[in-house]
């Protein structure tokens, strides 16, 4: 029978094909004097190294330990704004996306079915799966996954934009047809659906458990909001912390590590039968910066520099040199799927009476021509020879490359090569000035002047922004750089809105639509042009641009379509509005590579992934 006479399809199985993975094996010389430094100091500078954690059992404990940059700032899933999280490591939704070869694949569920219709989606779970406390995980953790929490209107979470369904927002109905399956009815075609369930990897949805959680659904905080809003923070006891995927939190010491232990209910087994994860502890180690990363690395004190990729350009030579007799490998992928950008606050709404920007640079920020003038004066080319190292390429979209509906300029997209006198030119057309000093002032003579931020723990960003600055005095315009903490960043970008322009990056992935949050003019990270978020102090006055409606409306139209080529083409209409109207500056996008000890084998390299993607095959040896 074939498949257009079919009622259902049941998919169980994906292809095989390879996407963006390689890597590059180099040689090693371990300079001898931190050699030395570390033979007398071994664990004077750094607060964890492997052997320091060993288990008090007789047996043997394997361990491995890997880095982030920053302290976790929730251990809830709900409230999770951030990547890396802990949330790769413990939850899992019913699918998830290989991420070499960018297919959709079985998790939690063990099949599903789609009518030919293509608005019924059944979802059959694997038999006998249980959380990390042993309690049965079934169809009505799904429901009320989907229901009570992701689709609750009294809870905010980036996940319920991707769930948005047509012009009217409707959301799919999620029904219990048994206690293993699951049934999800859509008002019409939904061409991202799938992608939307691949779990934490993807930033997408994951499976919460109804019985440690329902509780705090149902009841109100102080705030009177649900009281899930402000439970499991880091400072919960991870003991209380009920979760789905490889690994549970065992502890978590600030400003030094998590540690993760192996979930004994875990469902994956190997082909001989065996229970998966193989590694038993994995300790995330927070390094203050990059360099203490690269020198705890380079001093046997982590297994892996960070694991999903992000491996600075400039740090790349250096170990190169040194793999072969440091025991380690360094793996390279194509670009990283995410990007980098710089961003203006177009917001002109007020909060208590007072505008969020001043509505001098407001004015700034809203013209076009300014916005394109900043685009054209700076040296994206300079920044991969000098901070990337030649390891990058410059990236023009907010489409990840590894895409399929990525474009480029022989598409219609627009680029903006480096040229200051262009930028000049265009500031002049638009009523700006120069001084005799050769400063820009705009047409009431103020000059032009504003405050770039950053997240400070991130040298490659902060090495971009010094060259921003640079690039900008050339048009004179002055940039006070102010790199901050990331959690102090994130809450001025979602709480308090007061911020001018900053320097960050989105993570990104094969599937546009996982940018819907971004692109819908609600959405939770609609941050250029940021509305309310629920439960928070309304903005008064907030304007949505006609060309910022036309993005969230073809969002919108993608998601019905499924015919791919049409759909292709609605995502190139996109990009071309975003490189016209410049809500983001995209700059350049580094290679993905990572540093991992050659004693950790199972590595299955991706740019998409980084190392440890499938860190439940890994395993450690002596």
């Amino acid at each position: 029978m074939n498949s257009k006479s079919q009622k259902t399809k049941t998919f169980r199985k994906q292809g095989k094909k390879q996407l963006g993975a390689g890597k590059r094996k180099i040689n090693f010389l371990l300079p001898l004097f931190l050699s030395f430094c570390f033979l007398l100091f071994p664990f004077a500078l750094f607060g964890c190294h492997p052997t320091l954690l060993k288990t008090q059992a007789t047996e043997k404990v394997s361990q491995l330990v890997t880095a982030t940059l920053s302290d976790p700032k929730t251990f809830n899933w709900v409230l999770n704004q951030e990547f890396p999280h802990v949330f790769l490591f413990t939850y899992e939704g019913l699918t998830s996306e290989n991420s070499v070869t960018g297919e959709i694949e079985p998790a939690l569920a063990e099949s599903w079915e789609i009518s030919e219709d293509k608005r019924r989606i059944v979802f059959t779970l694997r038999e006998g799966l249980k959380w990390s406390d042993g309690q049965p995980l079934t169809a009505d953790d799904v429901v009320f996954t989907y229901e009570d929490v992701v689709l609750n209107k009294e809870i905010f979470t980036d996940a319920r934009d991707s769930l948005k369904i047509g012009t009217s927002g409707a959301f799919p109905q999620v029904r219990k047809l048994d206690a293993r399956r699951v049934e999800f009815i859509l008002p019409e075609p939904f061409a991202p659906f799938l992608r939307t369930t691949t779990g934490s990897k993807n930033d997408a949805i994951v499976i919460l458990p109804k019985h440690a959680l329902e509780d705090a659904v149902k009841s109100k905080n102080s705030e009177g909001k649900p009281r899930l809003m402000s439970i499991w923070g880091v400072d919960t006891n991870p003991a209380e912390i009920i979760v789905n995927g490889p690994y549970q939190i065992e502890s978590y010491t600030t400003s030094e590590r998590v540690v993760f232990r192996r979930n004994p209910y875990y469902w994956r087994r190997d082909v001989q039968g065996n229970q998966l994860p193989y590694i038993d502890r994995i300790v995330w180690q927070i390094t203050e910066n990059m360099d203490t990363q690269l020198l705890q690395f380079r001093s046997n004190g982590l297994d892996t520099t960070d694991g999903w990729g992000r491996l600075r350009p400039e740090d790349f030579p250096l170990l190169k040199q040194e793999e072969k007799r440091g025991k380690f490998t360094v793996y390279t992928g194509g670009p990283r799927s995410g990007t980098t950008f710089i961003s203006f606050n177009l917001n002109k709404g007020r909060r208590n009476g007072r505008p969020l920007i001043d509505p001098v640079k407001s004015r700034w920020f809203n013209n076009l021509s300014f916005r394109q003038a900043v685009a054209y004066a700076i040296d994206r080319q300079a920044m991969i020879n000098n901070t990337l190292r030649g390891l990058g390429e410059m990236q023009n979209s907010p489409i990840s490359v590894q895409s399929s509906y990525y474009i480029t300029s022989a598409e219609g997209l627009k680029v903006y090569e480096y040229n200051p006198e262009k930028s000049k030119k265009l500031l002049l057309s638009a009523g700006f000035k120069y001084n005799n000093q050769g400063q820009l002032l705009d047409t009431d003579g103020n000059r032009v002047q504003f405050t770039l931020i950053t997240n400070a723990e991130n040298q490659t960003r902060v090495s971009l922004g010094a060259q921003i600055k640079q690039s900008l005095s050339q048009i004179g315009i002055q940039v006070d750089f102010n790199p901050i903490a990331f959690n102090t960043l994130v809450d001025k970008l979602a709480n308090t809105l007061n911020w001018e322009c900053y320097l960050l990056g989105f993570t990104g992935g094969i599937e546009p639509h996982n940018g819907a949050n971004v692109w819908l003019p609600d959405g939770g990270l609609h941050s250029f042009n940021q509305d309310a978020v629920s439960g928070s102090k309304p903005i008064e006055g907030r304007e949505v641009a006609p060309w910022e409606a036309e993005i969230g409306r073809l969002y919108i139209k993608a998601a019905q379509e499924l015919d791919e080529v049409k759909r292709k083409a609605i995502y190139a209409e996109t990009q071309r509005i975003t490189q016209e109207y410049l809500p983001m500056i995209y700059l350049v996008n580094p290679l993905s590579m990572s540093a991992v000890r050659d004693r950790v084998t199972g590595i299955k390299y991706s740019s998409l992934g980084g190392a440890l993607w499938n860190v439940y095959e890994l395993k450690v040896t002596d």
